[in-house]
């Protein structure tokens, strides 16, 4: 992909996204020893940087399959995503969820009017169910990451970023399947090549740090977080051969992903969902020690505080 073609997906974004704001923490700055912003995809109408993505893939559909209709398997925030670019063009959208799956994700997909149906607990479960509804009802598949338009989407995080902080020296991303982190490595790699990208994942789902040391994408036996969003059991073909060669992964404990949630809601204001907050986990838990302006990218808040209150570790 191009820089033009990242340029395309941010033009075609206007009006849809919002060009999220960079926050500064002075707190996240003291511990690290430099400057250090959050950048809120939390403020997404959808609740989280997914909108970007499922947008993009939607917009650049022949209109043919796109009348046809669109289908999705994801935790939630891909889905809620899809829903809503589906309504604001028309389009049927039918969203496969685990049945874990939250109210408050299950809420926003119906919000905009997507059709749930809740399959099994796994990112493969639901995989195959959306497969089979989509040969049944003649659906066009969006996946929620490993597709060149979802990251040519997730990749406008990295150009507003260098937009808003040229000298940007560190951006660290959570990674579930590697859509958002594929996406801002584009980006960096354009138009600031010389900033460093950190891969931040939970211990217990951890697909990108194995695919790493391993050289290829491996399936993991089980994924096991609070961070509910980070869980596929392999990251993306396609995401892993654009982030071979340049990210940093760093793996943060469920303790420290629930001390940076409660603590981004009580000290700071911000409703992060955990899956949002290891980022700013790895910071304070020490894992991440960047060298430069750092950008913390906080992807999604669909959590309602209720919630975020009872947060407790996930035991191992």
């Amino acid at each position: 992909m191009t820089l033009e073609d990242l340029r395309e997906a941010q033009q075609g974004l206007a009006g849809i996204a919002v060009r999220t704001p960079l926050v500064d923490i002075p707190e996240l700055a003291a511990l690290a020893g430099v400057p250090v912003y959050l950048k809120l995809e939390s403020r997404q109408p959808t609740g989280a940087f997914k909108l970007r993505g499922a947008w993009t893939a939607l917009r650049r559909l022949p209109p043919e399959q796109r009348a046809r209709g669109v289908i999705t398997y994801s935790s939630g925030n891909h889905g809620q995503a899809l829903a809503y670019a589906a309504q604001r063009m028309g389009v049927r959208a039918v969203i496969v969820m685990p049945e874990t799956a939250t109210r408050a994700k299950v809420e926003g997909v119906k919000r905009w009017a997507g059709e749930v149906v809740l399959a099994g607990t796994t990112s493969e479960q639901r995989y195959e169910k959306a497969a089979a509804l989509a040969r049944s009802d003649g659906l066009t598949v969006i996946p929620p990451f490993d597709h060149r338009d979802v990251i040519a989407g997730q990749a406008t995080v990295g150009l507003e970023i260098v937009e808003q902080l040229p000298d940007v020296a560190e951006v660290a991303t959570p990674v579930g399947g590697g859509g958002l982190a594929a996406g801002i490595a584009l980006a960096l790699g354009a138009v600031r090549p010389s900033a460093r990208l950190t891969t931040v994942e939970p211990e217990g789902s951890a697909a990108l740090a194995a695919a790493l040391k391993a050289g290829k994408p491996v399936r993991l036996e089980r994924t096991h977080s609070v961070a509910d969003g980070l869980l596929p059991l392999s990251v993306g073909a396609l995401n892993f051969a654009i982030l071979k060669n340049v990210a940093r992964p760093a793996l943060v404990s469920e303790s420290a992903i629930v001390e940076a949630t409660r603590w981004l809601y009580y000290e700071k204001g911000l409703v992060v969902e955990p899956s949002g907050a290891v980022t700013a986990a790895a910071v304070r838990s020490r894992v991440f020690r960047p060298r430069g302006p750092t950008v913390l990218v906080v992807s999604g808040g669909n959590i309602d505080p209720a919630t975020i209150e009872g947060l407790v570790p996930l035991p191992v």
